[in-house]
């Protein structure tokens, strides 16, 4: 775990940051190259890359700032600028969830606002979306942070010291919880990517990521270290996260979207076949 991979003077190159950044990137160039493929308007998608990374990070910001308000309350300045009253550059505290609702609102926003094909646009991001949860998980795991409980099993990782998961539980193994995000974002991307090799309704990839990142999700936080201020509730003594009770309703969303945008497809078939037929009818009439 490297969570400074080296020092330029004054500046800190941290493993996260590197990591984050790598999503952003090679996430944009993937989703670029599928909207052309796609016939989206070039213009119009650099645009929506821009807006996609800031408001993910604004949601994501957000989010991890309403559940730790008493780390912000006596300097609310750290909430938005990059130099913290602690002394250290950058933003320290984001949530994955917060991002990906930024990102997700913030699109439709845009794509419904330029009268843009909403769903095709969203196929086209789908993946890079899965991939960038992927890569930043690794950077979560070089920083020590987004932690796993302790364990016993083989592969139950240390931390250092000047990490948070190593400060939190000093000389203990821990679950590699950020490797299993990791894991199943790589899937995700290896999947859609799989999906989309056949033709399928405007929509399809992004309802099918709707439905599966939550299920992992919800998976993976059950092996994942949150302070009470996280615990949505318990049950049968096992706490449940905030994260988990957002992740049931996006998938539950995920499920709704899959099944009207199936039955919007299969009434524009039926439609087509229609008037395919009334074609052939007619074209036999007349000879």
């Amino acid at each position: 775990m490297y969570p400074i991979l080296f020092e330029l003077g004054p500046v800190v190159i941290r493993g996260y940051g590197v990591m984050l950044a790598l999503s952003f990137v090679t996430g944009i160039y993937l989703a670029l190259h599928r909207s052309q493929e796609r016939g989206l308007r070039y213009q119009h998608m650099v645009n929506l890359c821009l807006i996609v990374i800031i408001a993910s990070i604004a949601g994501a910001r957000i989010l991890y700032v309403i559940p730790h308000w008493e780390e912000f309350s006596a300097h609310p300045l750290d909430i938005i600028s990059p130099f913290q009253s602690s002394g250290s550059i950058g933003l320290t505290g984001l949530t994955m969830y917060g991002g990906f609702i930024g990102a997700i609102v913030s699109s439709l926003w845009y794509l419904n606002r330029h009268k843009l094909p909403i769903w095709r646009a969203t196929d086209a991001f789908a993946p890079s979306i899965a991939l960038g949860i992927g890569v930043t998980r690794v950077g979560c795991f070089l920083n020590g942070c987004c932690f796993g409980v302790p364990s016993d099993v083989s592969w139950a990782v240390g931390f250092p010291p000047n990490s948070a998961a190593g400060s939190f539980y000093p000389d203990a193994l821990l679950h590699p919880a950020q490797l299993y995000n990791a894991i199943f974002g790589f899937a995700m991307f290896a999947l859609l990517i799989w999906l989309d090799r056949k033709e399928r309704f405007d929509g399809f990839l992004f309802a099918v990521l709707l439905i599966i990142e939550p299920i992992t999700r919800f998976i993976v936080d059950f092996f994942r270290y949150y302070e009470s201020s996280m615990v949505l509730t318990t049950l049968d003594s096992v706490p449940l996260s905030v994260n988990q009770g957002i992740s049931l309703v996006i998938c539950g969303l995920g499920f709704l979207l899959l099944g009207r945008l199936r039955n919007k497809d299969m009434r524009r078939r039926f439609r087509k076949a229609e008037q395919r037929k009334r074609r052939q009818t007619t074209a036999t009439g007349n000879v």
